[in-house]
């Protein structure tokens, strides 16, 4: 539970294995006795991917901390699945369908057939755990396996003296989610659904921005519409988040020696909520793109 449909917006490519020469952004901050490195994780990929800029190697060789999200292992994916299924159910007597627009109902009917979900089963689930199913069906037409994304590879990858450091639990994770108004969940779910029939092309693109280095692109499909969509949980799973994160960067920099890496989703560190843009906006200088 790392990301909303607008961030898993990159995760959901299916593409052809790219290029050799990707290189995906990353921004350096740094004083007298840390370097922090900050790299946008797709936490799904296409298998064959070659996304790992040489600058990402070379810290990776040499951090004494690799921060992620949150645990990818066993435990913390099992404990963000049982999290999930405690907050997954409306009061009872309530309806998905009634909580959506008729337009919505409308394409929540079509998915479900497209997808081959009852829509009995769809009906007593909050928005957010209905879109949560729609896109983990979504990711399993596409073909795409958890082991190919970047957090997995890299917290499989660590070298064996850097220490793992997580920013959230996956119970907080769920409750960015689970605990937010039913109308932010609605909307979101409203435009997941508006962007499932051309969501292939959608995501042709956002890949080939990320392998780019394409921050504009980035921020301009991703970012900008679930801020459109839905004020209000753009503000509760990105600006609040980003801003917290950034505390814990400067804590890092003022109170250890050494290369910290940070790996979080691409989302977090673009556009004007970015965390990049929030240390450049604390007086830090960052070396990256804007």
């Amino acid at each position: 539970m790392r990301a909303t449909i607008r961030f898993i917006a990159l995760l959901v490519l299916g593409l052809a294995p790219a290029a050799a020469f990707a290189l995906p952004p990353m921004w350096v901050v740094k004083n007298h006795d840390a370097t922090v490195t900050l790299f946008g994780s797709v936490h799904l990929l296409p298998p064959g991917v070659d996304w790992r800029p040489p600058g990402l190697k070379k810290a990776m060789a040499e951090a004494d901390d690799v921060w992620f999200e949150a645990p990818m292992d066993q435990a913390g994916l099992s404990e963000a699945s049982q999290a999930a299924l405690a907050h997954a159910f409306l009061p009872e007597g309530q309806k998905l369908s009634s909580l959506l627009s008729p337009a919505g109902r409308e394409r929540l009917a079509r998915t479900a057939a497209l997808f081959g979900v009852p829509i009995d089963q769809l009906e007593p689930l909050q928005p957010w755990y209905a879109e949560l199913m729609i896109e983990q069906t979504l990711f399993r037409r596409l073909g795409l396996q958890g082991a190919d994304g970047v957090e997995e590879q890299l917290w499989g990858g660590l070298p064996a003296a850097a220490r793992r450091v997580t920013l959230e639990t996956p119970a907080e994770q769920i409750e960015f989610f689970s605990g937010a108004p039913l109308e932010e969940q609605s909307a979101s779910l409203e435009q997941t659904l508006k962007d499932i029939p051309h969501a292939k092309r959608d995501y042709d693109v956002l890949l080939k921005a990320w392998l780019a280095g394409d921050v504009r692109t980035l921020d301009h499909e991703v970012v900008r519409p679930l801020r459109r969509a839905s004020p209000g949980l753009y503000q509760r799973v990105v600006a609040r988040r980003n801003a917290r994160w950034v505390k814990a960067i400067e804590a890092r920099m003022k109170g250890g020696e050494g290369h910290a890496v940070i790996v979080v989703g691409m989302g977090h560190l673009v556009g004007r909520d970015g965390v990049p843009a929030q240390l450049r906006a604390a007086g830090y200088e960052v070396e990256g793109p804007r």
